[in-house]
């Protein structure tokens, strides 16, 4: 039996998985805050800006108006960066069916919310905004997913967490295929900060990526050193957060979206590090907060920006030493040159 499914953003990843819900047989509406993309997903069933050379279902349609892709659905799933996810649940808030608590809610985004009182996990975010029917039941979906391949059908897991066992599910069997694999957790807190701290740890390793181009001491060996150092760090401040299972931190949400966050060519967050080395980027800006305000100059969005400033508020809340991910810091905040990554590297003992 077919579905109505909402997505809000029609990024890669949006549309990637509105691809995947709609190629099962389901009605899929995405919205996307740029009409040029959605008329390009009505007309051409293609998003060649986000998602290029992928065909898209005829069943997978596009408006630009978010209370079209919420009123009514039985499944809605927020996938804006976490820079725009706040604004854009305000404003499909007063949709009926979310009002009434009718229509389950998953949240594919990654990264920390900025509040006034300091960085949240996304999910307690939303939580405050949406109605009590919400408390303790949205499922937080992550894991190494890059866009471009679960589009195309590559072989690929995820994990599903939430405090309800039975939306997990719920939202375990919508999503899975036969290539695409989704295990359930009840691990809410530990699954979201392993996907947002992930992406500071792949800005570092970009810049030692294109540091091995040049430098005789730097190789494979290095950039494994550095992925442990930077998976022990994910797994101290996820503990700190509230964190109920180590093994969190050794699964695919853990050390398997590090991974392919950090090695893999779509990587936003590793190309972002690569670039600091090879084109001397953050010449550009004054510290991390003119390049937070600028981010759209990029021309590509590395989450791990956002999440650096957040994870160095919260290694200071929480007290718990996170030495890479304040190396990435400043290197951001043009307080410490990129070539200290090594430096770092060294004193791993």
């Amino acid at each position: 039996m077919s579905s109505r499914i909402g997505v809000i953003g029609a990024g890669a990843w949006g549309t990637a998985v509105a691809k995947v819900i709609a190629d099962k047989g389901n009605e899929v509406v995405v919205w996307s805050h740029e009409k040029e993309t959605a008329e390009e997903i009505n007309l051409r069933h293609s998003n060649e800006r986000y998602l290029p050379g992928v065909s898209l279902p005829a069943s997978l349609s596009s408006v630009t108006d978010p209370v079209q892709a919420a009123d009514g659905m039985e499944f809605l799933i927020l996938a804006t960066p976490s820079l725009f996810l706040l604004d854009s649940l305000k404003r499909i808030l007063h949709v009926s069916s979310i009002r009434e608590g009718e229509t389950a809610i998953g949240v594919i985004t990654k990264g920390f919310i900025p509040t006034a009182k300091g960085p949240r996990l996304i999910l307690e975010t939303l939580e405050d905004y949406l109605p009590g029917f919400y408390r303790q039941s949205l499922v937080y979906i992550a894991g190494p997913s890059h866009a471009e391949e679960v589009s195309r059908g590559l072989i690929t897991g995820l994990i599903a967490a939430s405090e309800s066992a039975k939306n997990s599910f719920r939202f375990r069997d919508l999503m899975k295929t036969g290539r695409l694999l989704v295990f359930s957790s009840l691990d809410v807190r530990g699954v979201q900060v392993a996907a947002a701290a992930k992406n500071v740890i792949a800005i570092a390793f970009g810049m030692l990526d294109a540091l091995s181009e040049f430098s005789p001491s730097v190789g494979d060996n290095t950039e494994s050193l550095l992925l442990a150092a930077g998976l022990n760090e994910i797994q101290r401040l996820g503990l700190a957060m509230g964190a109920t299972h180590a093994e969190t931190f050794s699964s695919i949400a853990g050390v398997g979206d590090l991974d392919v966050t950090c090695r893999s060519k779509y990587g936003r967050n590793r190309r972002f590090g690569r670039e600091i080395i090879l084109t001397h980027l953050l010449e550009r800006f004054r510290n991390i907060d003119e390049l937070i305000a600028n981010i759209a100059s990029l021309g590509y969005l590395p989450e791990g920006i956002l999440a650096a400033k957040y994870t160095r508020i919260l290694a200071e809340q929480y007290g718990v030493n996170l030495p890479m991910c304040s190396l990435v810091h400043a290197v951001l905040d043009r307080r410490t040159e990129p070539l200290a990554v090594v430096d770092l590297i060294l004193k791993q003992q």
